[in-house]
């Protein structure tokens, strides 16, 4: 069982690992000052470069959406996998054998080699696939991608290929790439008879299964020729990287959408995700020989941020019989999920890759507008099978409907759908609907083995299943442990202090703000007095205090380590360290090394004098209202400590 991953694992993970070199695999990065670049923000549209990397202190900032953080939080947001993923992805990208805490285990280094190599296999194959579309025996499948609307352009975007019919193209393909026959037999992409191995896919359309990190981990495999024994779909079968029950045709291409539009459309097959996403609609994915379940939901609701909040998963099911049986399937997982969930079903039975052809573009797109509730589909399709203008019909329909009602979870949904049942069954008491529904409650409650969602008795309550949606993204090896053993009711969200960003403009906090840039990014130019003089600075801007005092609490001994500023962001409250990644990413106005350090150390000085300027004012006004005969000795005093800040702010001047 995998536990916590060590936290000098993840630590050495992070300073192992270029932030830079990770970010251009996603953005252009163009040199922003010393150390520093910038680039268009992956994280939401802009016409402006405001998102800034600093590589040496391993931190990335948006000052457009204000998103920030180390190059895990990058690899977390980017590729929509948790904590605990990105870092084990980042450790197999250098080789570094990760340790888990608790006696949990998790990839052996030679495990995090195989898989690299198993993935290479499957890139290289996606490759040969890919040119074999392009040949002379491939005229087949190029005519069935022409036939549905599907050009050269549209099959290289999704990765579309050709598996040649002999028995051994692929399998020597790769063994010429010195692949061996022990690892071609962990790809799936092979069988295996009297004689050895052999190609799993001949004379077949080729679809790349791609993980939601864009790696090709599968394929799917469609009959061409009458000749082909086989069935009509082949996909590859389980292996370690392919888990049809984990696996989406089309996450790779639709993550960032479904997470900027709060939406997933789910469709049938491989030709109805390629029509969908060249028709414009752009979330759609389709599971690969499999029900949509319990772990696609999980990956679904990561990408959804499914809080509460919004969002929406659309079904699309064929009209016919068993299309009907899979959305009802779906309506059994619905639970799940928190985003509001719909069905969508072209009532003459074409699919969206149909649709596309026949009527083009917006057919697809109406196709999705035309979505009804899940729950009302699932209700209708069971008093479907009634004749409900007759009395035995009605009643036989109320007693089938009433425990799908019974089983939606949320009371006030449940309550507005029995309502609308005696409406469908024509009731004039919505009463009658009422009891029979509560009578399929109780009867859920006794009968054994009942559904673990869904029944009264069993229903998840919508606050744990967020709080277990949130725990996907945790912060650190340490912060998982905190975050387990906190309880809520001993600091709520009421209690902690809400948090002001400072506007930069104000000119009261901007010394306060051009030094805390200055100490985050330069820390190493601070003297041990230098240190000093800022733990006894006293900040006016509540949240320029807080990054202070977490400076302080750092301390002068992590300075010359990549920890850091993961320690001062971990000093501060959660909201507040999109703030110090921001102060520590600000660029700074000076082109040069020797400008650079002359104006940071101008900044601590002004800092300090503005400090002692403040002390000698207070100072002063005590002893003005103080009478010296009265009390000679506290007015001595508070003149020998102004001729001490006098004297201070002399030497901070003449070492400036």
């Amino acid at each position: 069982m995998a536990g916590l991953i060590k936290r000098e694992d993840i630590d050495e993970v992070r300073t192992r690992t270029d932030l830079k070199e990770i970010v251009d695999a996603y953005v252009t990065l163009k040199s922003a000052g010393i150390g520093s670049y910038k680039g268009l923000c992956p994280f939401h549209d802009e016409r402006s470069p405001s998102f800034h990397v600093r590589p040496q202190m391993g931190y990335f900032h948006c000052f457009g959406c204000q998103e920030s953080g180390d190059v895990i939080s990058f690899i977390q947001k980017m590729d929509h996998i948790s904590f605990s993923e990105a870092v084990e992805k980042l450790a197999g990208r250098l080789g570094y054998e990760l340790h888990y805490e608790d006696g949990g285990t998790g990839p052996r280094r030679e495990e995090i080699g195989r898989r690299q190599r198993l993935l290479d296999a499957h890139k290289i194959a996606g490759e040969f696939y890919r040119a074999q579309l392009l040949t002379p025996p491939a005229a087949a499948g190029r005519q069935f991608l022409a036939e549905r609307g599907f050009d050269r352009e549209a099959a290289e975007r999704f990765g579309v290929g050709f598996a040649p019919q002999g028995w051994d193209a692929l399998l020597k393909h790769l063994t010429g790439k010195g692949f061996s026959t022990e690892e071609l037999k962990l790809t799936g992409m092979f069988s295996e008879g009297q004689r050895g191995i052999y190609d799993r896919f001949r004379g077949r359309l080729m679809w790349p299964i791609r993980d939601i990190a864009g790696d090709t981990v599968g394929f799917g495999a469609r009959k061409l020729f009458e000749d082909d024994q086989g069935p009509k779909y082949l996909n590859t079968p389980e292996t370690t990287l392919y888990k049809k029950s984990q696996v989406l045709y089309g996450i790779d291409l639709a993550k960032r959408n479904i997470a900027s539009k709060r939406q997933l459309v789910v469709v049938e097959g491989y030709t109805d995700v390629m029509a969908c996403h060249l028709a414009g609609v752009d979330t759609a994915v389709a599971t690969c020989g499999t029900a949509f379940g319990a772990e696609h939901i999980k990956v679904a609701r990561r990408l959804l941020s499914d809080d509460g909040t919004g969002g929406e998963v659309v079904f699309t099911f064929d009209g016919d019989a068993a299309g009907q049986k899979a959305a009802l399937k779906a309506f059994d997982e619905d639970q799940r999920f928190v985003a509001q969930t719909f069905v969508a079903v072209e009532p003459s039975g074409a699919d969206p890759c149909e649709l596309r052809q026949r009527k083009g573009d917006e057919a697809v797109h109406r196709l999705i507008r035309s979505r009804r509730p899940l729950f009302e589909f699932a209700i209708r399709s069971t008093l479907a099978k009634f004749d409900l203008s007759t009395v035995e019909g009605r009643v036989s329909g109320l007693r089938a409907a009433a425990p799908v009602v019974a089983d939606i979870r949320d009371g006030s949904t449940r309550m507005g759908y029995s309502q609308e049942l005696a409406g469908w069954l024509g009731m004039a008491d919505p009463n009658e609907v009422l009891r029979a529904v509560k009578g399929a409650e109780r009867r859920a409650h006794t009968q054994p083995g009942a559904k673990a969602l869904g029944h009264a008795g069993a229903r998840a309550d919508v606050g744990q299943q967020r709080g277990n949606f949130a725990a996907g993204g945790q912060r650190s090896g340490q912060q998982q442990g905190a975050q387990q053993g906190a309880n809520p009711a001993v600091e709520s969200e009421s209690a902690r202090p809400a948090f002001v960003r400072p506007d930069p403009r104000d000119p009261q906090g901007r010394m306060e703000r051009e030094a805390l840039e200055v100490v985050l990014q330069h820390p190493g130019l601070l003297t041990a007095g230098n240190w000093q003089h800022f733990a006894a600075t006293e900040f006016v801007v509540p949240a320029y205090k807080a990054i202070q005092m977490a400076i302080t609490l750092a301390g002068e001994s992590l300075v010359a380590s990549s920890q850091w500023l993961a320690a001062v962001r971990a000093g501060v409250p959660e909201e507040m360290e999109s703030l110090v990644a921001e102060l520590a990413l600000s660029p700074l106005p000076a082109t040069r090394e020797d400008t650079l350090t002359r104006y940071c150390r101008d900044i601590l000085r002004r800092l300090f004098e503005l400090q002692i300027t403040r002390l000698k004012e207070e100072r002063l006004g005590a002893l003005q209202r103080m009478d010296p005969a009265v009390d000679p000795e506290s007015y001595q005093l508070l003149q020998r400590e102004l001729m001490e800040l006098e004297t201070a702010r002399r030497q901070l001047r003449g070492d400036g």
